[in-house]
């Protein structure tokens, strides 16, 4: 089996140092579509340095690129094909605002290996923290075609009850047709995203948009609409990838607000609001 569950829980935390700057900032907001309008100030909170904010998803990119679908696959006990891979879901969990440079240690680990039947599910935890203390917990969920059916724990499900009524807010917001060139610079290298002839091995028309991408965007969204752009009441972030993007769509973002959080559904306009987040919450002050 090309996966060895107790090995992977059993493996030790990889620790390493990372560093960011506002370059990293502003070309990873870049990457979800921040700056349009270039001159609008709620923008140039996210693209010009001198008044740099930065919004809590940069953390899934912050020094090393995406920490849980690439380097997750090489921890011990993991040999999988890239190919048979997906991203199933993220949490992000803000311990303190996240500064537009700074220097921290990352620890990786695999939290869970779950056998969901026809797949296996791994959990990558990355914990960060600086000399002042912890900054932000990171956890992607991993989901890799072919590989359960060992008879180990299935795990929790992630699924939510639908929110009540119809939406407080929806917002639109466009993909741009280079937009996972541009976001893959961030650090996410995966071929799926931009090599035609690797997308269709694994089962796609064409390549897919980064779901890491969806998740920036949509967090901006929830941000601009209705936290007042201020990126700073993040608390966390969760989200389990339903559906795929491809780069060119126009993504439906769905808001119902509620005490202390927001819930959010996220769909492709242009298939027939085919669902591409889905069991979303930000939690917020």
């Amino acid at each position: 089996m090309p996966i060895d569950a107790a090995k992977a829980l059993a493996a030790e935390p990889r620790t390493g140092e990372i560093s960011w700057n506002s370059k990293d900032v502003q070309l990873y907001h870049l990457g979800i579509g921040a700056g349009l309008p270039a001159t609008d100030p709620d923008e140039l909170r996210y693209t010009l340095e001198s008044r740099l904010h930065v919004l809590p998803s940069f953390a899934t990119v912050a020094g090393s690129g995406s920490p849980g679908v690439i380097s997750g696959l090489s921890m011990p006990g993991i040999e999988v094909d890239l190919a048979r891979v997906l991203h199933g879901g993220q949490s992000i969990v803000l311990h303190r605002p996240i500064p537009a440079r700074g220097t921290a240690t990352a620890t990786n680990r695999i939290a869970a290996v779950y056998d969901k039947g026809k797949a296996a599910v791994l959990v990558l935890r990355t914990e960060v923290a600086d000399t002042d203390g912890p900054l932000w917990t990171n956890d992607s969920q991993i989901f890799i075609k072919g590989e359960g059916g060992w008879g180990g724990d299935r795990g929790p499900s992630a699924r939510l009850e639908p929110p009540a009524g119809d939406p407080d807010r929806t917002v639109e917001r466009s993909v741009r047709e280079d937009q996972a060139l541009l976001y893959r610079l961030s650090g996410d290298w995966n071929p799926l995203h931009a090599d035609p002839e690797f997308a269709k091995v694994a089962g796609f028309e064409r390549p897919i948009l980064h779901g890491l991408c969806t998740y920036g965007m949509t967090l901006k969204a929830v941000v601009d609409t209705l936290l007042g752009g201020d990126v700073t009441r993040v608390r966390s972030y969760v989200t389990r990838f339903a559906g795929v993007v491809y780069p060119g769509e126009t993504l439906r973002i769905r808001m119902w607000p509620g005490e202390g959080s927001v819930r959010v559904a996220v769909s492709a306009v242009e298939r027939d609001d085919a669902p591409v987040l889905a069991d979303t919450v930000v939690e917020h002050t």
